[in-house]
């Protein structure tokens, strides 16, 4: 049967099959629109950025500081911050740090979210009303630094790993998946004599891959990031990681040395400022595609019960 369309009254939205009519073209220029200002609002700080860094000296007094798109492209600026040793030995405590704290936290908040998760585990209880407390109450800054210094802690590595070792958070999305695990499986295993390790090992772990690379691309980002916790607790700038050696040359405007450029014109000191911030992007730029198509999976499960 057809619709019948009434002379004078707007047409209904949906078919005869009860599908919604396509947008206008003018609702579709709308929204191609708005995605394109958002996208620009992203991409055009990260092209200034990545510009300004490549840009001559010419380019950036001309263009009063920032350059959006050079027409001679150099690598002056990173072969400068590279040559004075400053910027490479804090990229490599970053990376250390991120390496070790992310593989760390990442089996410890397993572990425990593993644990929480099975029934009967001796404990279970008590702890995870300790977990919830603390996505409530966090500690202070004075506290937290009294005790990193009563551990001896201060001016080492640890006291940049160990703080942030465990997020409740995190565990309890790591939590909600393993309970959405099938009984079966884990009666399956032991039936087959597989004790608790083994089960995590062999069984839980091959699929918990997406949510463990969201978690742990969650913990990466963190302790790539962190600045703070170095500010408090490291004293020796040897040790300091690039996030805060970046906020030294950015923030503080601390002169970006020019070792390399002996008797050369140096680049801009914002073309120095704007490498710097582009090697402390690289790595998790890099990193995120091979995780992307873990994201929106690993962010559902555990989130959702079905």
């Amino acid at each position: 049967m057809r619709a019948k369309i009434i002379p004078g009254r707007p047409s209904t939205a949906r078919s005869t099959t009860g599908a919604m009519a396509p947008p206008s073209p003018l609702m579709r220029g709308s929204k191609g629109l708005l995605l394109m200002l958002c996208c620009a609002v992203v991409i055009v700080p990260f092209l200034s950025v990545v510009s300004t860094s490549l840009a001559s000296p010419a380019e950036v007094t001309a263009a009063g500081g920032y350059v959006l798109w050079p027409s001679q492209p150099s690598l002056d600026a990173y072969r400068a911050i590279f040559a004075g040793g400053v910027v490479t030995r804090a990229l490599l405590v970053s990376v250390g740090i991120t390496v070790v704290g992310t593989t760390l936290s990442l089996a410890c908040t397993t572990l425990l979210a593993y644990s929480l998760s099975r029934p009967g585990s001796f404990g279970s209880k008590p702890v995870l009303m300790i977990v919830l407390f603390t996505l409530l109450f966090s500690p202070g800054m004075i506290p937290m630094y009294l005790l990193i210094k009563q551990l001896g802690l201060l001016d080492s590595y640890w006291s940049l790993i160990l703080p942030g070792l465990i997020s409740g958070f995190l565990v309890i999305i790591m939590r909600g998946f393993f309970l959405d695990l099938p009984g079966e499986l884990f009666d399956a295993a032991r039936i087959d004599g597989a004790n608790e390790v083994q089960t995590l090992l062999r069984i839980v772990v091959p699929l918990s891959k997406a949510v463990m690379a969201v978690v742990g691309l969650f913990m990466a980002v963190a302790y790539w990031n962190a600045f703070f916790s170095a500010l408090l607790y490291i004293n020796d700038t040897d040790k300091w990681p690039l996030q805060l050696v970046l906020r030294s040359y950015v923030v503080n405007d601390t002169p970006v040395g020019a070792e390399g450029f002996v008797g050369e014109v140096a680049p801009p000191q914002q073309s120095l400022q704007m490498a710097i911030l582009v090697v402390s992007l690289i790595p998790i730029v890099l990193v995120y595609p091979f995780l992307q198509r873990h994201f929106a999976k690993g962010m559902l499960i555990g989130a959702v019960k079905g």
